[in-house]
C-alpha cells in the first residue's frame, strides 16, 4: 500500500513510533529494507520492505503490521501517538450469556434451549444482531410440512369433497404416497419438537412438547405398521382389499399447525431487542475531538476516554457525558427529562450523551465514557426489566404439566385393559385404544389458543389505535390496578404555545406582542419560538432590535425605536427597577396554573407580560374518569416542577403526584408500587420513560413519542392518545376471556374425547373409536378455537 498524506494536521513526537529511515513511498529503498520499526498501534516489530502497510502522516513515516492496524491509525492518529491508547481499559471478553423469558432462572453460555419449558433461550444483552437461526430454521421446517400437509389432505378428505385423487391412484398406492410424504415431516421437520420431549420426559419438567412428541409419534409409528403390516389388525378395522385406516396426515397436520405459532411467535419475541438497539442509536459512532495543540478532527466514539476535549456543533447528539468548557447553546435533554424544551447551557453545565445540540457550538470534556454514561445505564436498566417477564403461554404449559401424565396414564391404563380383558385380537385393539387416546389427547388446540386469540386481537387493536408488543403485555394489562402517567405529551400535548397576552395601561395587545417577538427573534431561548408562533398566527410581524443581549438565566434586552426594551423573569425586572408590584398576583395566578410568565419592560416601564403553557389534552378528563371507573388508581410521574405537575393534576383529578423525577426514579416508584402488591401500567412517550415502561408490569407509549419508548413497551398507542389507553384495558379484558374460553374448547374434547378413545361405549353400546375419529374430533377442537378467536374481530372498544 502505498504512504498517502492525511488531512489531520497536527505536530507531535514521535516517540512512540519508530518510524525512522528515509521517506518511504510505495516500495522501501533497498538501505531501509533490512531495519525494523514499531507498529505504532500494536506495538509489534515490522520489518521494513516486506510491502506491509504504511502511510505518511505530517510528513512521518509509519508502518504497520497489517491492515487493520493501518486503519484504527488512519481513523485516529492522536489516540495512538499520545499514548492514549495504552490508558484504555481492557474489557474482559465475556462470553454471551443467554437466558429464558419464561424461565428467567435459567441462565447459560451460548444459545440452547430451556430445560423447563423447552423454549429457545435468548441473549441476555437483548441486542444481538445476530440473525435468529431458530426462526430461519422453524420457518424453514414449516415451509416443508406444510408442502407435505396440502397433498396429503387432497389424498385424504379429497374424497369426502368429490376430488378422485384416492380413486385415480388406488388406495395401496395412496397409503404408501402418505407415507412417503410425511416420512421427511416427522423425521427430519419434528425432529426439533422430538429432542424438546425427550428433554421433558428426561427432566420431568412436561409441557405441550411432551403430548406433540407422543401424539405425533403414536400417530405415525400406528400408520406405518397399519400401511406395511395391514394382517396384524382386527378384521372389524380392515376395510376392503384388507386396508387398515392410517392417519399420517393426522401427524403432518400437527406438525404444521405447531410450526406456525411458532414461528409467529419467535417473530413477535424478536423485537424485544430493538428497544436497545434505537437507544443505541442515539449515541453518535464518532466524536469530534480537540487535541491539545488546537487540531480538530472526528475520532471514533470507543477511543473517546475521561479528560478528552470535544466540540458539538449545532445540530449533533452529545457523544458521552461530560461538562461544558466554552460556548453557549440549548440543548435537547427530553431524553433524559422528557421535557419539550430545550435546556440553556453554558461554561460549567453538565452534558449527558444522546441529548440534541440545537443552536450553539459548544466545547466540552468527556467525564464518563463507555458503559457509565446515563444512555449505557438506561440500556442496560431497560434490558434487564425486558428480560424479567413472562408470556401468557406458560399458562397452558401448566395445564400441560398436569394434562401430560394425565393422558399417558389413561393410554397406559387403556392398553392395559384391552389387552387384559378385551376380545379378539386382544393385543391390536389394545394398541388401536392407546393410539387413539394420545392422538384426541394430541394439544394441536393448545398450542392455538393463545396465538390465535392473541392475532386476532392485536389485529383488531391495530384498527383502533392500539399496538401491542406482545401476549404478556395483553395478559398483564386485564389485572392491572394502578396506572402511572407521565404529565409531557401523556396529559398534555407536549408543546409550549402562547397561551396569555396581558398589556398594561396604555399599551395594545398587538404592540405588547410586537414588542415580545422582535425580542425573541434574536433568541437563542427554548421558549422562544412559542412566542414567535404566537405572534405570527395572531399577524403580528417583528421588527428589527438593535443592541440585543441575551442575559444567561434571566431574559433578553435590546433597544427598539430608540427605546431600551426588556424581556425576561420577574429578576431581569428587578435588575433594571421594573416596579411589578401590580401585577405580582395575577401572575402568580398564572404560574399555578402550570404556565411560564415573562415580563415586558419598555423605557424602565412595565409593558405587560405574556405566558407560555404546556396545553392539557382535549379528552384527558374525560378519560381519567372513565379509567376511575373501570377502578384504577391514576398517579403522575414527572421530571417538572411540583407548582406546574399539581396544576395539572388538579385541573385533570389525578389520584397523587410525583413531581422532580428523574429516569431511575420513575423506575424506583414503579418498583415501590409492586413491592406493595399493586399491577402496574406506566404510559410515557420519552426516552427517559423507558426503564419505567420496560420495569412496568405492562407498558404503554404514546405513539408521537421517541421511538425507543414505542419499542420498550407492551403496548403503544397511535396519535399518543390518552383514551387508547381505556380502549387497550378493554381489549385486554376481552382477549383474557377470550383466551380462557379457547383453552376450555381445547380441553374438553380432550376431556370428553379421552375416555371415548379408550374404549368406555364398547361394552354398552359396541363402539371403538378408530384413531381416524380420534384426530377429527382433535381437528374439531382446532375449528372451535379458531372460530372463537375471530369472535374478537367484532369487539366494541
Amino acid at each position: 500500500m502505498s504512504g498517502h498524506s492525511h488531512d489531520h494536521t497536527h505536530s507531535h513526537g514521535s516517540s512512540c513510533c519508530g518510524g525512522g529511515g528515509a521517506k518511504s513511498d510505495a516500495g522501501a529503498p533497498a538501505a531501509e529494507s533490512a531495519g525494523t520499526v514499531i507498529d505504532p498501534v500494536c506495538g509489534m516489530t515490522v520489518t521494513l520492505g516486506k510491502g506491509k502497510p504504511n502511510l505518511t502522516y505530517k510528513g512521518k513515516d509509519y508502518h504497520f503490521c497489517n491492515p487493520k492496524c493501518h486503519d484504527k491509525f488512519d481513523a485516529d492518529p492522536w489516540f495512538y501517538l499520545s499514548g492514549n491508547n495504552k490508558k484504555k481499559p481492557k474489557k474482559a471478553a465475556a462470553n454471551a450469556l443467554f437466558t429464558c423469558p419464561m424461565d428467567p432462572e435459567i441462565v447459560q453460555e451460548g444459545p440452547g434451549t430451556c430445560p423447563i419449558c423447552g423454549m429457545a433461550l435468548e441473549p441476555m444483552s437483548g441486542s444481538s444482531d445476530e440473525p435468529n437461526h431458530e426462526l430461519i430454521d422453524f420457518t424453514r421446517r414449516l415451509w416443508v410440512s406444510a408442502g407435505a400437509a396440502i397433498p396429503l389432505l387432497l389424498l385424504t378428505m379429497g374424497p369426502m369433497i368429490g376430488l378422485p385423487f384416492r380413486s385415480m391412484l388406488g388406495e395401496t398406492l395412496s397409503v404408501y404416497l402418505e407415507f412417503l410424504l410425511a416420512t421427511p415431516v416427522v423425521l427430519w421437520a419434528a425432529k426439533p419438537f422430538f429432542e424438546r420431549g425427550w428433554m421433558s420426559l428426561k427432566t420431568r419438567n412436561f409441557n405441550m412438547w411432551t403430548l406433540i412428541m407422543l401424539g405425533v409419534g403414536a400417530g405415525y409409528l400406528y400408520s406405518t405398521v397399519a400401511a406395511f403390516l395391514p394382517g396384524l389388525f382386527p378384521a372389524a378395522l380392515q376395510h376392503e382389499g384388507g386396508h387398515v385406516p392410517v392417519y399420517f396426515e393426522a401427524a403432518v397436520v400437527i406438525v404444521a399447525l405447531v410450526f406456525v405459532g411458532q414461528v409467529l411467535e419467535l417473530k413477535a419475541r424478536e423485537k424485544t431487542g430493538d428497544a436497545i438497539r434505537a437507544l443505541m442509536k442515539l449515541a453518535p459512532k464518532t466524536a469530534r475531538r480537540i487535541t491539545p495543540e488546537g487540531d480538530e478532527y472526528d475520532a471514533p466514539l470507543e477511543n473517546i476516554l475521561a479528560g478528552d476535549t470535544l466540540r458539538v456543533r449545532p445540530g449533533e447528539s452529545v457523544p458521552v457525558d461530560g461538562a461544558v468548557l466554552e460556548g453557549r447553546s440549548s440543548v435537547d435533554e427530553s431524553l433524559i427529562t422528557g421535557e419539550p424544551v430545550p435546556v440553556e447551557k453554558t461554561a460549567g453545565d453538565k452534558l449527558t450523551g444522546g441529548t440534541l445540540n440545537k443552536n450553539g457550538s459548544l466545547v466540552m470534556e468527556a467525564q464518563k465514557v463507555g458503559d457509565d454514561t446515563v444512555l449505557s445505564q438506561i440500556v442496560a436498566m431497560v434490558s434487564s426489566a425486558q428480560r424479567s417477564k413472562a408470556p401468557i403461554q406458560g399458562l397452558a404449559d401448566r395445564v400441560a404439566a398436569y394434562f401430560v401424565p394425565a393422558v399417558v396414564v389413561a393410554a397406559l391404563a387403556a392398553f392395559a385393559i384391552w389387552w387384559l380383558v378385551g376380545p379378539e385380537p386382544a393385543f391390536v385393539h389394545a394398541v388401536v385404544a392407546a393410539v387413539s387416546v394420545l392422538v384426541i389427547a394430541c394439544p394441536c388446540a393448545l398450542g392455538l389458543a393463545t396465538p390465535m386469540s392473541i392475532m386476532t386481537a392485536t389485529g383488531r387493536g391495530a384498527q383502533a389505535g392500539v399496538l401491542v408488543k406482545d401476549a404478556g403485555a395483553l395478559e398483564r394489562m386485564s389485572r392491572v390496578d394502578t396506572l402511572v402517567v407521565d404529565k409531557t405529551g401523556t396529559l398534555t400535548e407536549g408543546k409550549p404555545v402562547l397561551s396569555d397576552v396581558i398589556p398594561a395601561d396604555g399599551m395594545s395587545e398587538t404592540g405588547l406582542l410586537e414588542l415580545a417577538a422582535s425580542l425573541e427573534s434574536g433568541s437563542e431561548h427554548p421558549l422562544a419560538e412559542a412566542i414567535l408562533a404566537g405572534a405570527s398566527e395572531r399577524g403580528v410581524k417583528a421588527a428589527k432590535v438593535e443592541d440585543f443581549e441575551a442575559v444567561s438565566g434571566k431574559g433578553v434586552t435590546g433597544s427598539l425605536n430608540g427605546s431600551s426594551v426588556a424581556l425576561g423573569n420577574a429578576a431581569l425586572m428587578q435588575d433594571i427597577g421594573v416596579d411589578l408590584s401590580k401585577v405580582q398576583a395575577e401572575a402568580e395566578r398564572l404560574s399555578g396554573d402550570g404556565k411560564t410568565v415573562m415580563f415586558l419592560a419598555s423605557n424602565g416601564k412595565l409593558a405587560g407580560y405574556v405566558a407560555v403553557s404546556d396545553r392539557i389534552k382535549a379528552n384527558a378528563a374525560e378519560t381519567i374518569k372513565a379509567l376511575h371507573g373501570e377502578g384504577l388508581k391514576i398517579i403522575m410521574a414527572t421530571g417538572d416542577n411540583k407548582r406546574t405537575a399539581e396544576a395539572v393534576a388538579k385541573a385533570l383529578g389525578i389520584d397523587e403526584v410525583r413531581a422532580g423525577v428523574l429516569p431511575e426514579g420513575k423506575q424506583a416508584l414503579i418498583r415501590e408500587l409492586q413491592a406493595k402488591g399493586s399491577k402496574v401500567a406506566m404510559a410515557g412517550d420519552g426516552v427517559n420513560d423507558a426503564p419505567a415502561l420496560a420495569a412496568s408490569d405492562v407498558g404503554i407509549a404514546m405513539g408521537t413519542g421517541a421511538d425507543v419508548a414505542v419499542e420498550s413497551a407492551g403496548i403503544t398507542l397511535l396519535k399518543g392518545d390518552l383514551a387508547g389507553i381505556l380502549r387497550a384495558r378493554r381489549l385486554a379484558k376481552a382477549t383474557l376471556g377470550n383466551i380462557r374460553q379457547n383453552l376450555f374448547f381445547a380441553f374438553i374434547y380432550n376431556t370428553a374425547g379421552v375416555p371415548v378413545a379408550a374404549g368406555i361405549l364398547y361394552p354398552v353400546f359396541g363402539l371403538l373409536l378408530s384413531p381416524m375419529l380420534a384426530a377429527a374430533a382433535m381437528s374439531l377442537s382446532s375449528v372451535s378455537v379458531i372460530a372463537n378467536a375471530l369472535r374478537l374481530r367484532a369487539i366494541k372498544l
